[in-house]
């Protein structure tokens, strides 16, 4: 492929090929004086990040394209080749969510696959993330992919890549799909074929009804106490909205079998549109989001607001307060009261194994390994990235050690079970709303359970700070930045001094008077940890897919107000970074 200083004829390259159609050509036609925009397109393909490919969809090399798509799936489908027959024959899952042209890319990767002699089965419609991993499960299948880009904004669409156990690709495949990418030509060397010829001669085979059902009663599965349901069914209401999104059916669907009566479906985020038309970001993170569904559940006094991004694998919650007013429930804490209701609901009715684990990211708060260290319940932490927690339940079924009740991330990511391997808010949503009617049988709500859990398990507090940084000057920024803390580490930070570095890409843990002292459980991600006076974590790290650094504070202290006011402290430290 071109070089970094031959954006200019990578450029020409794509105007004055014949692949290209006549609205691609105009598209492209319309840059041809504006330098920077061209740069930013040609400069350099999209990086494989840690989930696959991500990017604005636009003409370009460094955009989500049909060219880019063709791309990268024969490279891909190469890889597939490379392992056998088999291998082949075994296939691909293929699946798609809302987004604007994520159905056209799905039907591209399908043609390349089947061009390349590989089974293809494709959704019949967008479906959850969490169904496709479970689908390639199902199916025993080679590999999987999903056009989505979770929840960036509308103006992206990415490509997810799983394999054989449901989890994202492992690096070793990324990288092999990345060097492959290298030597196709992105015009001349892709095979397709026409997608009704592969649908009649069976080579792509259209899924839907059967995996919905199959997935649908693994995820029932996952509820401990559905009886509890059934005690406060006439008067515990909960609305949802799936933000335009994948979730609009099977979480309805889930909560339904669960036996909630009252479920209020946002009327207006029920309709699906990968424009977003009645939110800015449609990510449950961001609680703007959540107007519509607050007027909703203000109407119908409910008591839980539920919300799954545009391919359902997160879930953000809030909850009525006494005022009557609603309040979110972050990542961290939704993923302590679900460890703790989980281990205390198994206990109650004797399902909790005796070897049982709960796998965490460095990030995620320490609350949580203190309530499963609390409970001998053994703790894994790994890096971002659900692909990690899933290779570390392969290595509890490979060594048989351990059976894990919960895997989570701070950000808004739960899974649950051994049908899938990645982040699930269809099962979360069903036990979130299975514990809220738990709590709300004993008079509770979730907010007055996470105030009686900080005065069980101690007072914990967590922010996580975005610094966004974007453009191709942004890229260098980010990296400079990361050196200066490396090279360079500050003795305090906001006025609490280091006392020990975790460099996570080199494994070393350094004291600054002493120097290294130690090597870190896991290895190669690039993070900087770093462990301050006053039982506070200052860490920070790339994001893999946005243009950002992000920064984790994690502290403890004697009441929240301690927490808050030391976590204030770095907010102001944080924005100077950037």
């Amino acid at each position: 492929m071109s070089m970094m200083n031959d954006y200019r004829s990578e450029y020409e390259r794509w105007l004055n090929s014949a692949a290209i159609s006549e609205n691609e050509w105009q598209e492209l036609k319309a840059i041809s004086e504006n330098n920077e925009e061209i740069k930013s397109r040609f400069i350099s393909p999209l990086e494989f990040g840690t989930a696959g490919l991500r990017g604005e969809m636009a003409m370009g090399l460094r955009q989500m394209n049909l060219y880019t798509v063709r791309w990268t799936t024969q490279a891909f489908a190469d890889l597939i080749v490379s392992e056998g027959p088999v291998a082949c024959g075994k296939g691909v899952v293929v699946c798609f969510d809302c987004r604007l042209s994520s159905d056209v890319f799905a039907h591209e990767v399908a043609r390349v696959m089947a061009a390349n002699g590989i089974k293809v089965r494709i959704f019949d419609a967008m479906r959850p993330t969490p169904e496709l991993s479970f689908a390639v499960r199902h199916f025993e299948a080679t590999a999987g992919i999903n056009i989505t880009a979770s929840h960036n904004p509308k103006e992206y669409n990415g490509y997810k890549v799983y394999w054989s156990d449901g989890a994202q690709l492992p690096p070793e495949h990324a990288k092999a799909i990345a060097v492959g990418m290298e030597k196709i030509d992105i015009f001349k060397d892709i095979k397709l074929i026409d997608f009704d010829y592969g649908i009649s001669e069976g080579i792509i085979e259209f899924i839907g009804e059967e995996v919905d059902n199959a997935f649908l009663s693994n995820v029932m599965q996952m509820s401990i106490n559905k009886d509890v349901v059934a005690q406060v069914a006439d008067d515990f209401k909960i609305v949802y909205t799936p933000f335009h999104g994948t979730g609009y059916k099977h979480v309805p669907e889930v909560l339904r079998r669960l036996g909630i009566k009252h479920v209020y479906p946002e009327p207006n985020q029920m309709v699906i549109d990968g424009s977003f038309p009645t939110v800015v970001s449609p990510n449950p993170e961001n609680p703007e989001g959540f107007y519509l569904a607050v007027q909703l559940a203000k109407e119908v006094g409910s008591d839980l607001i539920i919300g799954t991004d545009p391919d359902a694998d997160r879930v953000g919650i809030m909850v009525r307060n006494r005022e009557g007013e609603y309040e979110v429930i972050s990542g961290n804490q939704t993923g302590v009261l679900l460890l703790d209701y989980i281990i205390n609901a198994k206990k109650e009715n004797g399902t909790l194994p005796e070897n049982a684990a709960f796998i965490k990211t460095i990030v995620t708060t320490k609350m949580a390994k203190e309530v499963a260290e609390r409970n001998g319940i053994h703790v894994d932490e790994t890096f971002t990235g659900f692909k990690f927690m899933a290779e570390k339940l392969a290595e509890y079924e490979k060594a048989n050690s351990y059976q894990y009740l919960l895997a989570y991330e701070e950000s808004y990511g739960y899974m649950m079970g051994d049908y899938v391997r990645d982040k699930d808010a269809v099962t979360a949503s069903m036990l979130l709303a299975e514990m809220a009617a738990f709590y709300h049988s004993k008079g509770m709500t979730l907010l007055d359970a996470i105030s009686s859990l900080f005065e069980k398990y101690g007072y914990f507090g967590e922010k996580t700070i975005n610094i966004v940084l974007p453009g191709l000057d942004g890229i260098e920024k980010i990296k400079a930045i990361m050196h200066e803390f490396r090279t360079s580490p500050p003795t305090e930070i906001a006025g609490y001094p280091v006392l020990g570095i975790r460099d996570y890409s080199t494994g070393e843990i350094t004291v600054p008077s002493l120097g290294v002292v130690g090597e870190t459980e896991i290895v190669g991600s690039n993070v900087l940890y770093f462990e301050l006076e006053g039982s506070t974590s200052f860490i920070i790290r790339p994001s893999g897919t946005e243009p950002k650094i992000k920064v984790y504070v994690l502290t403890s202290g004697a009441s929240i107000e301690e927490c808050d006011n030391k976590i204030n402290k770095f907010s102001d430290y944080a924005d100077k970074i950037g």
